[in-house]
């Protein structure tokens, strides 16, 4: 049910540097006819860096490695694409419907098919009031279970990120902050708490990376990679638009893994445009990272 293209296959054959991606942000997190072109521009930005992009989903019953363009545009053009979790994959798999795979998803398949690097947006985590709701996101135990090392613009803003940090650590995902002693915080440079090691160079990753695998460490590594501040979201907007949307899903009875879609689209609809831009800027800058730092893993 794996199907790696020939261009990913050759390339992990040979030991060449591969990335792989996730495609919810092309069916769910970006709005149609732009989510295709910056599907396209993501990719473009790892063979930039150096490395072959492994774009993952579902389709025709096969979970596939890398996607043609053909495949590109039936996942950002279609309206029946789910998001697939690690837990329904094998459902969808079965009834042959077609799914887009989420951080969670995308880092287990990306284990399971030997790549070693994974670019994506903000990572899922520990909710607002999860001490009441349980609600965490799949991705923190998926984590605990992939070696690879995942770059990513920190916890996404809109989650309780410090809760998300001590759950990292109780799963014992390292956190590397590039470049900065802090986390980055997704729409935002800095979310305010600072990272347990700080990295400044794609090689230290890699041997990093290595030095795990030596140890026979399961998790994964996860790179937070900070926007520059000129290139951020206006902080006061994004704490504006926060508690208004925060406030709305507590009205609206709104919970569980449809907060998060609900609440980012409330920035894209209320930022007029703004946390779109600074949410493809800070993807193009992971492809980038990822893709060096994958060709210092395959160096």
């Amino acid at each position: 049910m794996l199907e790696v293209t020939e261009e990913v296959a050759a390339a992990l054959a040979d030991r060449r540097p591969v990335v792989a991606l996730e495609s919810t942000i092309i069916a769910h997190g970006l709005p149609r006819p732009d989510n295709l072109r910056i599907a396209r521009e993501i990719e473009g930005a790892v063979r930039a860096g150096g490395a072959v992009p492994a774009t993952i989903a579902v389709l025709g019953g096969r979970v596939r490695v890398g996607l043609d363009d053909a495949a590109l545009e039936e996942v950002a053009a279609r309206g029946d694409v789910l998001k697939l979790g690690v837990r329904d994959l094998a459902p969808a798999l079965v009834r042959g419907l077609p799914g887009a795979t989420t951080v969670a998803s995308t880092a287990h398949v990306a284990a399971l098919a030997g790549i070693g690097a994974f670019a994506t947006g903000g990572l899922g985590g520990v909710h607002r009031e999860a001490s009441a709701t349980f609600d965490e996101s799949a991705d923190l135990t998926a984590l605990a279970g992939a070696p690879v090392v995942v770059v990513c613009a920190g916890v996404k803003s809109i989650l309780d990120v410090g809760a998300t940090l001590e759950r990292l650590e109780t799963l014992s995902v390292p956190v590397l902050g590039y470049g900065t002693d802090h986390l980055a915080g997704f729409y935002l440079a800095d979310s305010g708490h600072p990272v347990p090691w700080r990295v400044d160079d794609p090689g230290e990753v890699a041997r990093i990376h290595a030095a795990r695998r030596v140890l026979g460490l399961p998790q994964a590594v996860v790179v937070a990679n900070p926007l520059p501040v000129a290139e951020q979201m206006d902080p006061a907007l994004h704490d504006r638009v926060l508690a208004d949307a925060l406030a709305a899903a507590a009205a609206e009875g709104i919970g569980g893994k449809d907060a998060t879609p609900f609440i980012l689209g409330r920035f894209h609809a209320e930022t007029g445009g703004e946390s779109l831009r600074v949410n493809v800027a800070l993807v193009l800058r992971n492809a980038g990272l990822a893709a060096r730092i994958a060709a210092a893993m395959a160096g």
